[in-house]
């Protein structure tokens, strides 16, 4: 091998191994799929102009038939005026829009067949760039889950758990200490005096709305009504003294 050839050899090696480094899969896919991408409104556009001539000769083939028609309403009409001269001009007239009215029906088809040959060729190419787009995805994720298993097996590498297991008891010790006198605070707030003040005032409170609704109860006959209370007697020491057929009561005692 002469020298040259080991030279081209190792500079190819050299650029192709930095190209190589330097490529990301991911940009590239990415650049693809926007290529493929922007060919189709380039491919829309041709199948219009191939759609656009079809029409046109459409146009023209319709419009030879209708000449074709009226130059032979002419002829007719001439020769049965005898005006020989005149239907001879038409018949030449008539035999030219013929010619050109077969070229037209010819061409037509040619662009029919063209016209659908290009639609079908666009729907070809989208439904590959579709089923390209749909690989070229699986790929970019494909190459993003291993870039960060790659990025994941570094960190794992360089982590030594022993140097932060300390800060990780410090924060856990300071973290505790704070619960333990948020609960104790709690603690001591829930039983202070006031607290308690208002665990009575709430009690009573529903006692009245208790009594407040067996009250509506009884009014609407829901339940039968309350016995009334017994009369208290006086309290001993009182004076009650009344009269009962001429005898006075004093507390329960009879005197004349």
């Amino acid at each position: 091998m002469g020298l040259m050839s080991r030279l081209s050899r190792s500079i190819r090696a050299l650029f192709g191994g930095i190209i190589e480094t330097t490529e990301n899969p991911e940009l590239i896919l990415q650049q693809t799929i926007r290529d493929m991408r922007d060919r189709v409104p380039e491919l829309n556009n041709s199948v219009a102009q191939v759609m656009a001539t079809e029409k046109l000769l459409a146009k023209s083939k319709e419009r030879l038939e209708t000449q074709v028609v009226d130059l032979d309403s002419k002829i007719r009409a001439s020769v049965k005026l005898n005006r020989d001269d005149i239907a001879t001009a038409y018949i030449g007239q008539l035999q030219q829009a013929q010619m050109d009215l077969q070229k037209t029906s010819q061409q037509l088809e040619h662009a029919t067949l063209a016209s659908k040959q290009a639609l079908k060729a666009r729907d070809n190419y989208v439904l590959q760039m579709q089923r390209r787009t749909a690989e070229a995805m699986q790929l970019i994720n494909q190459s993003k889950q291993a870039r960060l298993q790659e990025q994941l097996a570094q960190t794992m590498e360089s982590f030594q758990i022993g140097d932060d297991a300390s800060t990780f008891n410090e924060m856990r010790d300071k973290i505790d200490r704070r619960a333990a006198a948020a609960e104790a605070k709690l603690q001591l707030g829930s039983a202070s005096v006031d607290n308690q003040m208002q665990d009575i005032e709430r009690e009573a409170m529903d006692m009245q709305l208790q009594d407040k609704l067996l009250a509506y109860k009884q009014e609407m006959g829901l339940l039968p009504a309350a016995t009334s209370a017994p009369q208290a007697l006086p309290a001993r020491g009182e004076t009650g003294a009344t009269e009962q057929n001429g005898e006075v009561v004093n507390n329960g005692r009879r005197t004349n």
